[in-house]
């Protein structure tokens, strides 16, 4: 492996390796089949929290590397919320240069190695890959590459830090440390902000820490992303709720001339049936965020969760799959799917599905929980389920999921999870009575800028959207820092 580095990096210059790549005819590339992420076992993983997907080898990188056909027009980076210029990054692992490729994925991407395994890239950029859209082939494997670029780079202890413009002396406030305010904080402090991201949490990463767990993210990965950022000039503040522990009065007399508010959806839905507020019903924020941030199943902390035998998770999502995994690694001896409607709707990840199944999940699809029972003591023993049958299509485009009448039955169950959607998180519309917001609590903003109907306070991601995946949420907030950015120079030009 070392060896191929070596010949592509020491013994050969940018000139042979410009024209190795043109030796390699569309044809030749064309015929090459997409590489498979190395899997952990199925058996062993769903024990352990370990990660899944182990990442691409140096050779199959460079495989892979040799499918992107470099299109004159790269769709791919359309589809990308970002704009990650992806032919540019991919050409450099081809050439061996996995350096330089990570440093390419940095000048739009701020987590690369975060994106990299949790971005939904086949509705997105590989969505739009030539092979996709005109061949009906197999993408480019964008995602696993990104990764491998930022793994590398990680690995060799020669991290980037992207480059920043002089301090303008200008101070900006993001609020929250999810996707959204970490994109939004890099850009702004390569525009020259003197920025400073406040974290209601006790650890910094928003959703990539409390809700996503480590068989899927480790929290290395996140926390060597922001040390980054830090590195970069970012400053971070833990345990501070902005609206509670400083007013945006307070912050715009410490000299703070405009806000990002990425505060999220953590506000958590639930069914309201009945026996729904039984013990050990809980929702799947509590559920991931007592795992994932607190410890829960440590043993030594004292933020506890339960332990059950029959565990029924209702959802479909991506959030869902998390928590029934999670279930099966903590011990569930059942760990169930209870779905409404069909497996082709389910919002989820099709690699998720997979490997959920894989690790001995059951799905029960079109199946509606109705009715939950206790026992003497208040906890949860059954749940009454319907079966359901598609019917016409909704307001969203899908088909309606219908109640089949006479076909409820009981399953038991010693705990379930709720996982049917979050609300955004209602303080900081509840702190600025003339913020604009929309029904469901979402913040209005313009979509180009971000702002809101305060001028000086913008926002994007869940709280903008209700619920989105990291890097929509990351594409906000780098919207969001360029009209912050035309904010204050258009204020500054005026005076």
């Amino acid at each position: 492996m070392e060896n191929i580095i070596e010949i592509l990096k020491a013994e050969r210059s940018e000139e042979w390796r410009n024209e190795l790549r043109k030796t390699i005819k569309s044809k030749e590339r064309t015929q090459m089949e997409r590489v498979k992420m190395p899997e952990g076992d199925p058996n062993v993983r769903n024990k352990d929290y370990s990660e899944v997907n182990m990442g691409l080898t140096t050779e199959q990188a460079l495989a892979e590397a040799r499918r992107c056909l470099d299109c004159p027009d790269p769709t791919c980076v359309s589809g990308c919320p970002v704009g990650i210029h992806i032919p540019k990054f991919i050409k450099h692992i081809e050439k061996g240069e996995f350096l330089e490729a990570a440093s390419a994925l940095k000048e739009t991407n701020t987590l690369p190695a975060v994106c990299g395994r949790v971005c939904p890239q086949e509705i997105q950029c590989e969505a739009n890959c030539f092979y996709t859209k005109k061949l009906k082939k197999p993408a480019v494997a964008i995602g696993y590459l990104e990764r491998f670029a930022a793994d590398y780079e990680r690995n060799s202890g020669k991290m980037a830090i992207p480059e920043v413009s002089a301090k303008n002396n200008r101070k900006v406030a993001v609020i929250g440390s999810g996707p959204a305010g970490l994109a939004c904080a890099a850009d702004l402090i390569k525009y020259g902000y003197d920025v400073t991201v406040f974290e209601a949490l006790h650890e910094l990463g928003g959703v990539l820490k409390y809700g996503i767990p480590e068989f899927r993210l480790p929290n290395t990965i996140v926390e060597t992303e922001i040390r980054n950022l830090e590195k970069m000039g970012i400053k971070f503040e833990t345990n501070f709720i902005v609206g509670k522990t400083a007013t945006f009065d307070d912050l715009r007399a410490q000299g703070y001339e405009a806000f990002f508010t990425g505060s999220g959806a953590g506000l958590p839905n639930f069914m309201n049936i009945p026996g729904e507020n039984a013990i050990n019903i809980l929702s799947c924020n509590e559920y991931l965020t007592r795992v994932n941030l607190m410890h829960a199943a440590d043993g030594e902390y004292d933020t506890p969760v339960p332990f059950a035998k029959n565990i029924a998770v209702i959802g479909g999502g991506n959030t869902a799959m998390d928590a029934v995994r999670t279930a099966k690694r903590l011990g569930a001896e059942r760990a169930m799917i209870y779905y409404r409607r069909s497996e082709e709707q389910m919002p989820a990840r099709v690699e998720e599905i997979k490997h959920a199944k894989e690790e001995g999940v059951e799905f029960h699809l079109l199946h509606n929980p109705i009715e939950y029972f206790a026992d003497d003591k208040g906890r949860v023993k059954q749940m009454k389920v319907q079966k359901m049958e598609l019917g016409e299509p909704d307001a969203s485009g899908r088909r309606k999921p219908v109640p089949i009448e006479g076909s409820e039955f009981l399953v038991d169950v010693d705990m379930v999870i709720v996982s049917v959607g979050v609300s955004p998180n209602p303080l900081i519309p509840a702190v600025l009575p003339d913020l604009e917001a929309t029904k469901w609590g979402t913040i209005v903003v313009d979509k180009e800028t971000m702002q809101s109907s305060i001028e000086d306070i913008f926002a994007g991601g869940d709280i903008v959207r209700g619920g989105a995946t990291v890097i929509l949420a990351m594409g906000d907030g780098r919207r969001a820092a360029a009209g912050i950015h035309q904010y204050i120079q258009q204020k500054v030009a005026a005076n």
